[in-house]
């Protein structure tokens, strides 16, 4: 059967493929639609396989929030052109509106979710099919809390999500949460840094005060008052509020509240740092 051009117009409408795409599929199934969108998907795993040892170090970074959850979900591609198509952004955007429709506990169990009656990887798949680029699902994180709120920095490279213990002030979580993007802090509170990194970091503080000709019986008391400094710089409540220097960001929270607190956070960045 003949294949016209209105033909080639709705398929394309349906998959995002190009004109040619579309054309050579609708020939290849005889002008079945079903069958040339079959053979798109499969041109799409095939460029998936393809591409499989490149680097996809670009992609869109988005997040949001629904009823006490956020979420954030970073799909990466090969190329900033293609990171910033609209149809690679929107589907970035029903990914996560899917995570924050069903809160699935990880990445593995997101990929597996069903979105406009197929599963996620697999319409990435297809998207990898239409633009010839590898992509994948780079990261998903996720916060429950009694209130949460997100930040995406422009250019969606980087967003970040926050819960606290409690309902706040919309510019107040909004501060916060440009303080975790711009500071980018390892956790909450000192008592959120793992063991091991505080004696890694206790070490390399008696380490650099040997250096400096520091007696052996002070090295302990030297690597306490260089761990505060530590905390200081990569513990969240303790860092120097970055609109307010002079005071922290625990000194912030508590200025509006209290007993107000962040109970958790995290930041994803496809940027160099």
């Amino acid at each position: 059967m003949a294949v016209t051009l209105a033909d080639i117009t709705k398929l394309r409408k349906m998959t995002g493929a190009g004109m040619m795409d579309c054309k050579n599929a609708l020939n290849e199934a005889n002008g079945d639609f079903d069958g040339a969108m079959e053979i798109i998907r499969k041109k799409g795993k095939a460029i998936a396989a393809k591409r499989e040892d490149r680097e996809a170090s670009e992609g869109c970074v988005l997040a949001a929030v629904n009823d006490g959850f956020a979420a954030i979900v970073a799909l990466k591609c090969e190329t900033d052109f293609v990171a910033q198509n609209k149809d690679f952004i929107a589907l970035t955007q029903s990914i996560l509106d899917a995570a924050l429709e069903s809160k699935p506990t990880d990445i593995e169990a997101l990929k597996s979710m069903i979105v406009n009656g197929r599963p996620v990887s697999e319409l990435i798949v297809d998207q990898s099919g239409i633009t010839g680029e590898k992509m994948e699902l780079g990261f998903y994180e996720f916060v429950s809390a009694p209130s949460t709120i997100f930040y995406i920095h422009p250019g969606n490279k980087l967003a970040t999500i926050v819960g606290f213990n409690m309902p706040v002030e919309y510019q107040v979580a909004r501060d916060v949460a440009m303080q975790v993007a711009a500071m980018n802090p390892i956790a909450v509170g000192r008592d959120d840094v793992p063991a091991e990194v505080v004696a890694k970091e206790l070490e390399i503080a008696k380490e650099k005060a040997r250096e400096e000709g520091k007696k052996e019986e002070m090295l302990d008391k030297i690597a306490q008052g260089r761990i505060n400094k530590f905390f200081q710089e990569a513990t969240l409540l303790e860092q120097a509020f970055v609109k307010e220097p002079k005071e922290n960001i625990q000194q912030y929270l508590k200025s509006q509240n209290k007993d107000l607190t962040v109970t958790a956070f995290k930041r994803i960045t496809l940027n160099a740092e």
